[in-house]
């Protein structure tokens, strides 16, 4: 039950009517299926296959109810998996919950909208368990592919999931050693599309700013130590008040005090083939954590000189492996605790404060953030848009003005979103990917970015028109109500003909020749083989536990049948 209340809590009003739109969480009613989202966009893919999984759910779900599932679902699964991991009691199952929901990482991650990785949190006690197994009985257990898939819908959760299933596995692997090769494959499928993505697109990551998304302090709390406790995002917009005062000590200092009372009982009841995997993919989720903080010089040298390493610049991130080892030596810590006090009503005040204490020292997590994270409805004028778009005949992209990459729209209660029209429209869109932190400006990862900047500049409607045509364009949605309206270098006015018009958007069809882009010939049969491969791992999986299922139910029918008098 505390499982499911849990996760119930934390979310709170997050889980009404309407889309929770928050910083990098855009979820629309129905997300059409596009090119770019396999990752044949001229930007850096860093929404596959995630956005195509969704578009692909949303026809079978409707986006309202999907982004609940997927909240909800994420943290229930982790609070689940928490607790076959680590627990050996009851007080340790409910500790286990608590650590595992009520988290720095899983609050911070939540606000600034990165659901793909809550998803690779949440998966990784079950990976601990699949790939013990997997090493244990030399066969890859059905359940490890939907496992990897769920796991694996952003670069990053990727990343730490295949780690994470590797090393538990590789801790038997002395046994049966042609395990490990097979769990790679698997890994290497299931992340075929942002790893082909990735290299197609390579160079196009900006540089120079590791510093930027390292690891951070939290208030007065060190950005190692604030490690330690499962936080330290880069975005201190994020960051609950309580974990910026001296509530964050007090709860790091119970948190190592208990890690330290559990850590041999955890190593003796796990053995050194459980235990040590875990202590490893430990040490390196901190040192690469802690490596962004200490030196971001060297973070960049490798993000400018070496494809893929860009996935190091967000350092907490890599915490999600950390949480099983902290998980089972902090649960362990509970439990010898509670065991060594009287029986009674002292043991039962230590548990219920010890099972407590994640959320008595950040209570302001509790129903959405103090009510911060509340759904919105996007206004009436955005489906007559898309309905507009979506009747044309002709192709190209839609360019979203002004461009600006973020929005607070008094719709959403004024709170920060990555703008959601581009998503909410059926074309490839084009936006802005500039980002301002503390006044610096990060971004630059779409080459056509600098290029319609320079179009817009130009002077008239006509002259912007034919220049954005030239870059694929097609149209022109501008939304009335956002900062920036009125600027040339941001919302430069198009001639065209006017597809709608209401007092919060306008969508213009520029009439003029339009160079309709068109991935090449290599990179579209490159991506095609890599969706080919990790849609069929993914019905091999589903394949494996059906065929599991029917043999269970066959053997329970044949053993039926046998004691039958």
């Amino acid at each position: 039950m505390w499982a499911l209340l849990l996760p119930a809590l934390l979310l709170g009003p997050a889980l009404g009517r309407g889309y929770l739109l928050t910083y990098d969480m855009v979820w629309v009613p129905d997300l059409a299926l596009r090119p770019d989202f396999l990752g044949l966009g001229t930007a850096l893919p860093r929404a596959v296959p995630s956005d195509a999984v969704v578009a692909v759910l949303d026809e079978v779900v409707p986006g309202l109810l999907l982004q609940k599932l997927v909240l909800y679902g994420a943290l229930v699964l982790a609070a689940f998996g928490a607790m076959r991991l680590a627990a050996r009691s009851v007080v340790g199952q409910l500790a286990a919950v608590s650590l595992t929901v009520w988290c720095p990482f899983v609050v911070e991650r939540l606000w600034i909208g990165h659901w793909p990785m809550l998803l690779g949190y949440a998966a990784a006690p079950w990976l601990v368990l699949a790939g013990r197994r997997a090493g244990e009985l030399g066969r890859i257990p059905a359940s490890t592919y939907l496992l990897l898939a769920l796991g694996s819908l952003s670069a990053n959760a990727g990343l730490v999931s295949s780690v994470v299933l590797l090393a538990c596995a590789a801790g038997f692997a002395g046994h049966r050693p042609r395990v490990l090769p097979r769990l790679a494959l698997r890994c290497l499928a299931v992340n075929r599309p942002g790893i082909v993505a990735g290299l197609q697109h390579h160079g196009t990551a900006p540089r120079g700013d590791a510093g930027v998304f390292a690891l951070h302090a939290e208030g007065s709390l060190p950005a190692p130590l604030a490690a330690l406790g499962l936080g330290g995002i880069w975005n201190t917009e994020v960051v609950p008040g309580s974990r910026q005062g001296p509530w964050a000590w007090v709860a790091l200092a119970v948190v190592l005090a208990l890690a330290v009372a559990g850590a041999r009982a955890w190593w003796a009841r796990e053995g050194r083939a459980r235990a040590l995997p875990l202590v490893v993919v430990w040490a390196i989720g901190y040192l690469l954590a802690l490596a962004t903080w200490a030196t971001p010089g060297a973070v960049d040298w490798l993000t400018t000189h070496v494809s893929g390493a860009g996935l190091l610049r967000d350092g907490a991130r890599s915490l999600v492996l950390c949480l099983p080892a902290y998980l089972g030596v902090v649960v362990a810590g509970v439990e010898r605790v509670v065991g060594h006090v009287a029986r009674g009503i002292p043991r039962t005040a230590v548990a219920v404060a010890l099972v407590l204490l994640p959320v008595s020292v950040m209570t302001d997590a509790a129903w959405g953030i103090g009510g911060t994270l509340r759904p919105a409805e996007y206004p009436a004028g955005w489906a007559a848009a898309r309905a507009a778009v979506a009747s044309s005949d002709s192709a190209g992209d839609v360019l979203v003005l002004p461009f600006t990459s973020y929005r607070a729209p008094a719709w959403n209660r004024h709170q920060k979103v990555l703008d959601p029209l581009g998503r909410y429209l059926t074309p490839d869109y084009l936006s802005s990917d500039v980002l301002a932190v503390s006044g610096r400006l990060i971004g630059r990862e779409d080459p056509r970015v600098p290029e319609v900047q320079r179009a817009l500049a130009l002077p008239g409607p006509a002259a912007r028109a034919a220049a954005l045509g030239r870059l694929g364009v097609r149209f022109v949605a501008r939304e009335r109500d956002a900062p920036g309206v009125g600027d040339p270098a941001y919302d430069g006015a198009v001639a065209g003909t006017r597809r709608y018009a209401d007092d919060v958007i306008e969508v213009t069809e520029i009439t003029d020749a339009v160079a309709v882009r068109s991935a090449g010939g290599v990179d579209r049969t490159g991506t095609a083989l890599a969706w080919g491969t990790y849609v069929a791992v993914l019905l091999l999986g589903l394949w494996k536990i059906l065929w599991g299922l029917r043999s269970r139910m066959v053997t329970g029918e044949e053993t039926t049948a046998t004691v039958r008098p």
